[in-house]
């Protein structure tokens, strides 16, 4: 029933094993990836015809994580797979950056590619076995790829690196978290985040994953030669005498207008060369006249490339490692905790920095678990932002892997939980764009969190090349335009400090770039990051010592884990009490740590000697703020220390004789007492007399010591019924203390008002 045709190799330790001709079978090529225990599906599809009208490639890429392959149900109230997640989103845009160059030109057939996550071990990660299953679904179903092309992670740590880490543990043991694709001949697609690496080091990471991506490629080269379906005939149609006349018919107004620096200027002069081109073939045929359109802007390709090549000329005029001029504020939003407006040329980004306490922190539902983030950095594109008129709304799949750059390239350099335990959200919105406004966002990210008070390791600049290549010819561009990404045939973006690169990525048009051309690319952008770091650093050069007046404060404690449950109180009581009566935020952990938030200092401080007063040991001769909870007979109950009671004895509360203690006390008064005693059962004894009530400084006693009291002799002589009537009759043995007083009551009556057990043992005697 199934003809199944399977390759395997072993691979950094585990066996890659491909599968085909068991699932999927009417797909045009299905591929079922095993690596471990991590399985992947992908089946692509292709349309059989173009649509009519249809002037570009419809490739789309769809990544999905099925929860059951991690033996997961899906948390919240839907309990399915939903819409995409942001991860999701970034692994079908890693599949789809190095497939596409790989299509032939003028194919317009639409494909789908779709990759399912079916099983994952924990340990081999799905996203690179998920590149490797649609290459080789590719290669297998006819359609005219290019490829194959191989995938694989690099890590980095103590000088070595390592094939496949896993991706949490790549950056948080390691220094580099890199994910290439590449044919056997060159690398297509480099998307990392690293630890301020050098470019030697990031050069050899990148030098060390081609080779293993080569080995990828011959097994799918042999999966091809069981399983590949016939190729597709693609009809090859040579347009060249038509582009040569166009060229002829425009050529110059070309010229021209890539002479002219202001892009709006720029764009109105191209649209009148095109204006001109439809108008001489206005009386062919739709495809005739959809083809010139094609030829038009191939024609203008040749024209920028070409005085690149040859002489060094860009359309804006600048050098080929030149970059535009750089302006940056801080601080111009009056109510945000931190922003700053970074411009440089034709591109602005408004970013902003807002803190925040742990309950803000992302959550993420995915195949690992619930887990939490702290930093989030979000990315919006407007279509103000080019002049155009467009889709307003949820972020696209390019704002999402464009927040994902920026977000990579400052993760590194933020400071450690422990030392500033706030939620840091960054959001960049794009008022202009021409060339790379996803580095732009890392330049104006870096300032926002600065001007915010984030203490950075360092600031972060980043800056986007490009590439023109013909044959063995090649020029490197720094800070590209809009215009030379799309005329180019690379998008190389890098981002660092003054100490070495923390993101790198590279997409290219082509069919790979040497090695030679890398290691050019690298150093250009080295000294270009380092003239942007200079032009930030007149805005703001390091991080402010205060936070915003509008920011929450953070305030960190430990205490001991046997303290948590007397902080947190039985259901949640006692921390309750606190938020409520404070105005503060409360945050504990497992470990102790306890985190107080408010933008209120004095709330901060009133929530903090509120919980160190439950924590601590109340200290016999110091004096306490505390608070009358209840009056009775004798005295009064004071609450202090936060969760701490002691006893005030009516005796104890003013250096005259004091009738009834609500004569000087009401409950709910805040008093201040010094601790007098602490008996072995904990009991407290509490003095208001000799504490000024006003100042809470300590007074002088002015009271002679009391004389002490009378032994009661030998406990064996007592004699008599100890078990008598309790009345004014003879108890035997009690000797001259005389009968008992009258005025204390019943016992009962006594527990019922006083709760004498509440009393230390030492207050039940006389006044």
């Amino acid at each position: 029933m199934f003809d199944v045709k399977t390759v395997s190799m072993e691979w950094g330790g585990k066996t890659l094993t491909l599968e085909t001709g068991r699932i999927a079978r009417q797909a045009d090529g299905a591929v079922l990836a095993t690596y471990g225990e991590t399985v992947v599906l992908c089946a692509v599809t292709a349309a059989k015809s173009v649509k009519e009208g249809q002037d570009f490639f419809p490739l789309t890429v769809h990544y999905q994580e099925k929860f059951f392959a991690a033996g997961r149900i899906p948390g919240g109230f839907f309990k399915r797979e939903r819409g995409a997640t942001e991860k999701e989103t970034l692994v079908s845009r890693l599949i789809d950056r190095p497939i596409r160059p790989l299509f032939p030109e003028g194919f317009y057939n639409e494909i789908n590619v779709i990759a399912q996550v079916l099983s994952y071990d924990g340990e081999c990660e799905p996203d690179v076995l998920a590149m490797i299953a649609a290459s080789a679904a590719l290669t297998i179903s006819g359609v005219p790829f290019m490829g194959p092309i191989g995938a694989c992670r690099v890590g980095y740590k103590d000088g070595e690196y390592t094939l496949n880490p896993k991706q949490d543990v790549a950056i948080r043991d390691g220094e580099l978290d890199l994910v290439v694709a590449a044919t056997g001949n060159a690398v297509m697609m480099v998307e990392s985040e690293a630890k301020e690496l050098s470019e030697e080091t990031m050069l050899g990471a990148v030098l060390f994953a081609h080779d293993e991506c080569k080995k990828v490629c011959n097994l799918i080269i042999d999966l091809a030669e069981k399983a590949a379906k016939e190729p597709w005939e693609i009809a090859v149609t040579d347009n060249s005498a038509m582009k040569a006349e166009i060229k002829k018919l425009i050529g110059d107004d070309v010229a021209k207008a890539y002479a002219t620096i202001d892009k709006s200027a720029r764009r109105e002069a191209l649209e009148v060369a095109r204006e001109k081109v439809k108008a001489h073939y206005a009386d062919q045929d739709g495809q005739t006249v959809m083809t010139a359109i094609k030829l038009t802007k191939k024609v203008e390709a040749d024209v920028v490339r070409g005085a690149i090549l040859k002489n060094g000329t860009r359309i804006d005029g600048r050098k080929v490692d030149q970059v535009r001029p750089i302006e940056s504020m801080v601080g111009f939003l009056p109510r945000t905790h931190g922003s700053a407006l970074f411009t440089r040329g034709e591109t602005q980004a408004i970013c902003t920095t807002t803190l925040g306490t742990k309950d803000a922190e992302q959550m993420i539902d995915g195949l690992e678990g619930l887990s939490y983030s702290s930093f989030m950095l979000h990315y919006n594109f407007p279509p103000y932002s080019v002049g155009e008129v467009g889709r307003f709304g949820a972020p696209s799949r390019r704002d999402t892997g464009h927040g994902k750059l920026a977000w990579r390239a400052l993760q590194a350099v933020l400071p450690k939980k422990e030392d500033f335990p706030y939620t840091i959200r960054v959001v960049s919105d794009i008022t202009e764009s021409n060339g790379s406004s996803s580095m732009a966002t890392v330049c104006g990210g870096s300032l926002s969190m600065m001007d915010a008070g984030v203490p950075l390791t360092r600031p972060v600049s980043g800056i986007a090349m490009g590439l023109i290549l013909e044959g063995d010819e090649f020029t490197v561009l720094s800070d590209i335009l809009g215009d030379e990404d799309h005329l180019g045939d690379m998008d190389f973006k890098v981002a660092g400090t003054s100490e070495g690169i923390t993101t790198m990525q590279m997409d290219i048009k082509v069919a790979g770039i040497t090695r030679e051309i890398f290691e050019a690319a690298l150093q250009q952008a080295k000294g270009g990051r380092a003239h942007i770091l200079g032009e930030m650093t007149k805005a703001l050069g390091s991080a402010r010592t205060e936070l915003s007046a509008h920011a929450p404060r953070i305030e960190t404690i430990q205490i001991d884990k046997s303290k948590i449950r007397d902080v947190i109180g039985t259901g949640g009581k006692v921390i309750r009490e606190i938020v409520a009566e404070t105005g503060a935020k409360v945050d504990i952990d497992d470990e102790g740590i306890i985190k107080i938030s408010s933008s209120d200092l004095s709330q901060i401080e009133a929530a903090k000697n509120w919980i160190l007063g439950i924590v601590e040991e109340p200290e016999v001769g110091k004096i306490y703020d505390g608070k009358v909870v209840t009056i009775v007979d004798f005295g009064a109950f004071v609450n202090f220390m936060g969760g701490k009671d002691g006893l005030v004895h009516v005796s104890e509360m003013k250096n005259e004789r004091v009738e009834k203690p609500t004569d000087v006390v009401s409950e709910g008064q805040a008093v201040k007492v010094k601790v007098l005693e602490i008996d072995p059962r904990g009991k407290v004894r509490l003095s208001m007399r000799v504490v000024d009530q006003e100042t809470g400084a300590e007074l002088e006693d002015t009271r002679p010591p009391r004389e002490p009291r009378e032994p009661r002799g030998d406990r064996g002589d007592r004699g008599g019924d100890r078990r008598g009537p309790r009345g004014g009759g003879d108890r035997g043995g009690r000797g001259d203390r005389g009968p008992r007083r009258d005025d204390r009551g019943p016992r009962r009556d006594r527990d019922e008002g006083g709760n004498p057990d509440h009393v230390p043992a030492f207050l039940k005697g006389d006044d």
